[in-house]
């Protein structure tokens, strides 16, 4: 399986792949035999792994594997990549630059890089690596990988580099996080190796015909077939062979004692013990000052650990290399031959020496001037309760990684506040204490229990961030009104991210409670938190008594607040049906948006975004896209990352309407990564539901059912506005994908009966979709019914809503009024492409045509399928240019086959718009070929071809492999 992975990845095919096995069982092994394939090949291989006792630093396994190359590569690297992978590896670090929060404050968060933004600079990366020669990168032992370089591969593997790149990781099934282990079903080129145990002969093999065959099987039953167990096992034996006399009754005691052994992994360790204690005084004390220096270390600093001169150093590291226990790295650096060495060389030593060379290795670090990542390993081993250097070292080190590491930044300020007194010494100078305490660098507990539930927050850690800001608030005094009022805001949008809905509210109506001026800028964020949670469930009588208890402006207000406040006004409106008002509020709201700074909205951005959201249920698309793209720029630049997946949701949302599909279901999937980041159902499903729009409209059908049942996966139950639209993606999506009936009875159930939990223009499309699947059932009556419904729902003003409502009309008397039909049609294309909305209308000429069929006016009903054709094809609607084609040929119009962009430059033109790789797998499918056979012989995964296929039974309009062999069969 390795071979056939490195084959396709030569050949252009990314590849995943995992080997998964116990500690010892061979994985390494077979990694450095990939590499010597790699290299036979001509490829470029990295190597790297995620090491036991520096689990906490970001993206280690990555950092290790590429590093030393990014150092040659760094002339070649345009400057915005450079600043951009310059905050993980160290290679590409500035060193002229200030490290963020030196001086002991919080850094700019917009001159850190968000995660999603350095994942896709890290994808570039890879594919500008693989560029030349291709890439093979190696991940081993990420069981001990940090958060950060996890989330980095889940973001490759659902995003894979378009080049020829391999990347294979390795790790134990048993301390593997959920997340790592489901990479490997996550990547659509994904490929499962399993690294099983020796059998009794290749354990025989292994140890050669020098070692006897019942010793050999004593071997193997102790080391359970395990390849390192095994050599650990018969190192000691050796041992033992050379130590002893040769007396028999003492051999077969030893052989009788292994035999019975049955915890396999503490023999091993007593193994590594015995192989460890043998060595000379000088090289056991280097091996565990190596084992607490780093994973791959250098003398020098493996000798200020032991206290050990340069010269004794060198000495004892031959002795080691000489005995393997550590082995040279290409890099001029050592490793211990094997993790569990280094495991049993670190454990072995006593606690306090332990403690005492973590704190020399950071006195010596610190004196080289490492950056305090770098040092924050050692220091949180080593700092002793109420040691103000090390709490400044760990929030130094936590600023610096935050926006890259969030997880990290979470652990070293964890540790930063444990170390931390709580009451002053009373054996200290007053003076000395309060120096101490407010000096330049030195945080106080309750600002870094803020910035410790910030990053909880922007690292997925709802339930710690939430008992990190309830901490804060216990501590927090009654008249530190703007602090708590922070508080409050992380607390109360944690619980809503875990689908606390009431104990959100009840948590900001209780701190409502201690403010006796609701007026203030404080009272007033806490005020619209309960607005804006009202929306959510579209409450409008709700929302509306909190606003009309709020004036528009107050002299403690600044320009950001009043924004705010007057970004809340229009949904309400527009729920109630207030349109005029709406609008009036949405203009108002626009004005005061645009007047203010950049820097007026740090404390209220999340309720300025409803801005968007109202004027993309408003019609106002431009207006949206451009406002949110502001606001994306203000929280990349404060660090509010977390608004971000709404913005892009909402962009995702406008570019579906407007028949931007490729953008918007780019736009939906970076939104829905967001909120994988975050660990936030409710942000992942916002992305995953716009998604599975755009790709259902796009004919992807398979992707686009799979990405709607994630999405209603995340529904916690909390009855909002985006978990019934997950409900009624996904019944799109089954409409779309064929069954109609189905699909028709999710959606209505989704849609209950209409009067909460979704937006208007909403209930009109799906209003005018189950008309349609009524008018295909040959059901008038029932069809007619769900017309009236559109019309009654779709506001006047909007042309968007009156031409779906058309549309629906126009579904519903196809059958007994076809000319009427058509004119209504005709009117409703009018209509929406006044609106913008390119694939409505497209929809509504298609139908115009068939109308026009029906009526016996062939003439008219060529023209609207033709303008219905041009409109799928420049919204790349696959399916629905499919089914208009054949419409087009069934009234004689001559239409070529056509593959978008591949009739230009001499290319063949493929018919039904294949595209190569699908008419390659039509043809195979022609030939009888199974799926399998086809994934073996084009090095594509099953699911691959699946995919593939459910794009060619749209384009050609078939619903069977035997159908898609007989339409090509005709072709050929």
């Amino acid at each position: 399986m390795l071979e056939r992975a490195l084959e396709a990845a030569d050949k252009g095919d990314f590849r995943f792949v995992t080997l998964v096995g116990e500690p010892g069982a061979g994985k390494t092994r077979l990694l450095s035999e990939l590499a010597t394939a790699a290299d036979a090949r001509k490829l470029t291989w990295l190597s790297g792994r995620a090491a036991e006792f520096e689990q906490e630093m970001p993206f280690g396994a990555v950092v290790d594997a590429m590093d030393d190359l990014l150092e040659e590569e760094r002339p070649n690297l345009n400057p915005a990549t450079l600043d951009a992978l310059g905050t993980i590896f160290p290679s590409l670090a500035d060193v002229t630059s200030p490290l963020p929060g030196a001086a002991g404050t919080p850094p700019d968060p917009g001159s850190r890089v968000a995660r999603y933004q350095l994942h896709r600079t890290v994808r570039h990366l890879l594919e500008q690596l693989a560029a030349a020669h291709g890439l093979v990168l190696i991940l081993d032992d990420l069981h001990w990988a940090d958060d950060a370089t996890i989330e980095l591969l889940d973001h490759v593997v659902r995003h894979p580099p378009r080049a020829r790149v391999l990347i294979v990781s390795a790790y134990r099934p048993a301390q593997a996080s959920p997340r790592l282990a489901a990479l490997v079903n996550t990547a659509a080129q994904g490929v499962y190796v399993p690294v099983e145990p020796l059998t009794r002969a290749e354990v025989g093999e292994f140890l050669g015909p020098q070692v006897g065959r019942p010793r050999a099987e004593a071997l193997f039953k102790a080391s359970g077939g395990n390849p390192f167990y095994l050599e650990a096992l018969a190192r000691m034996d050796r041992g033992h062979e050379q130590g002893r006399n040769e007396d028999d009754a003492e051999q077969q005691s030893w052989e009788m004692g292994v035999a019975e052994l049955t915890d396999v992994p503490s023999t091993v360790r007593t193994a590594l013990q015995v192989e460890l204690s043998a060595l000379p005084p000088d090289a056991l004390l280097l091996a565990r000052a190596a084992a607490v220096a780093a994973d791959e270390f250098e003398p020098a600093l493996a000798a200020v650990a032991a206290e050990m001169d340069q010269p004794t150093a060198l000495a004892a590291l031959d002795m080691l290399t000489g005995r393997d226990v550590v082995r040279a790295t290409a890099t001029g650096r050592f490793r211990f031959r094997h993790p569990l060495v280094r495991h049993v060389a670190y454990a072995s030593t006593a606690a306090g020496w332990r403690l005492a060379a973590h704190d020399r290795v950071a006195a010596h670090l610190a004196a080289l001037g490492a950056p305090a990542p770098v040092r924050a390993h050692h220091v949180v081993r080593s700092a002793r309760f109420g040691d103000r250097s090390a709490i400044t070292t760990l929030t130094e080190a936590a600023r610096s990684v935050s926006a890259q590491a969030p997880a990290t930044a979470a652990h070293w300020l964890g540790a930063a506040l444990r170390l931390m007194p709580d009451e002053p010494d009373p054996a200290r100078d007053p003076a000395q204490q309060d120096a101490d305490e407010t000096g330049p660098g030195r945080p106080d507990r309750l600002e870094l229990l803020l910035e410790l539930a910030h990053v909880q927050t922007v690292s997925g850690q709802a339930v710690e961030a939430t008992e990190t800001a309830r901490t804060l608030l216990d501590l927090l005094p009654p008249d530190d009104i703007s602090r708590r009022a922070a508080a409050v805001h992380l607390c109360a949008r944690m619980e809503r991210q875990l689908g606390r809905v009431h104990e959100a509210r009840a948590l900001v109506l209780d701190e409502l409670h201690r403010i006796t001026d609701r007026q203030t800028p404080e009272a007033v964020l806490l005020r619209i938190r309960l607005v804006a949670d009202r929306i959510q469930r579209i409450d409008v009588r709700g929302a509306q008594a909190v606003l009309d208890t709020l004036p528009d402006s107050a002299p403690e207000w600044g320009p950001g607040l009043k924004a705010a406040v007057a970004s809340m006004r229009p949904l309400p409106a527009y729920g109630a049906g207030r349109i005029s008002d709406a609008i009036r509020h949405l203009e108002a709201a626009a004005q005061m948006f645009s007047a203010a700074s950049d820097t007026d909205f740090t404390a209220c951005l999340d309720y300025v975004q409803w801005l968007v959201w109202s004027e993309t249920l408003l019609g106002r698309y431009d207006d949206a896209l451009r406002h949110s793209e502001r606001l994306m720029t203000i929280a990349r630049a404060t660090g509010q990352s977390y608004i971000m997946g709404y913005l892009l949701a909402a962009q995702a949302r406008v570019h579906t309407l407007q028949g931007r599909l490729k953008e918007a279901a780019a736009l939906a999937d970076e939104a829905a990564a967001l909120g994988r980041l975050l660990r936030s159902p409710e942000v992942t499903a916002y992305g995953l539901t716009y998604q599975c729009l755009a790709l259902s409209r796009m004919g992807e059908h398979e992707a686009a059912l799979r990405l709607g049942k994630e999405a209603v996966s995340h529904d916690t139950g909390a009855d909002d506005w985006w978990a019934r639209m997950t409900h009624c993606a996904l019944a799109v999506a089954v409409i779309n994908s064929g069954r109609l009936d189905e699909g028709a009875a999710a959606l209505i159930e989704a849609c209950g009966d209409g009067t909460q939990g979704l937006d208007f223009g909403s209930l009109v499309a799906f209003a005018e979709m189950l008309a349609w699947v009524s008018a295909e059932r040959d059901r008038p009556d029932e069809a007619r019914k769900w017309a009236d419904i559109a019309e009654a729902l779709a506001f006047q003003d909007f042309n968007g809503e009156v031409g779906v409502a058309r549309l629906a009309v126009s579904h519903a008397i196809r059958a007994a009024e076809p000319a009427q039909a058509a004119v209504l049609a005709d009117e409703a294309v009018e209509l929406l492409e006044k609106a913008g909305r390119r694939p409505e209308a497209g929809r509504a000429a298609f139908a115009a045509g068939i109308a026009f069929r029906d009526a016996g006016d062939r003439a008219q009903a060529r023209e609207r399928l033709s303008a219905a054709a041009k409109i799928f094809d420049s919204c790349d609607m696959a399916a629905l240019l499919a089914k208009t084609v054949r419409e087009q040929r069934k009234l004689g119009v001559r239409v070529p086959g056509t593959s978008r962009g591949g009739g230009a430059g001499g290319k063949e033109e493929l018919p039904f718009g294949l595209s190569p790789r699908e008419h390659e797998i039509a043809t195979l499918v022609a030939e009888g070929c199974s799926n399998q056979q086809i994934a073996e012989r084009l090095f594509l995964s099953v699911r691959t071809v699946e995919t593939h296929l459910s794009r060619v039974f749209a384009k050609v309009g078939v619903s069977s492999r035997v159908g898609v062999a007989t339409t090509m069969n005709r072709q050929g």
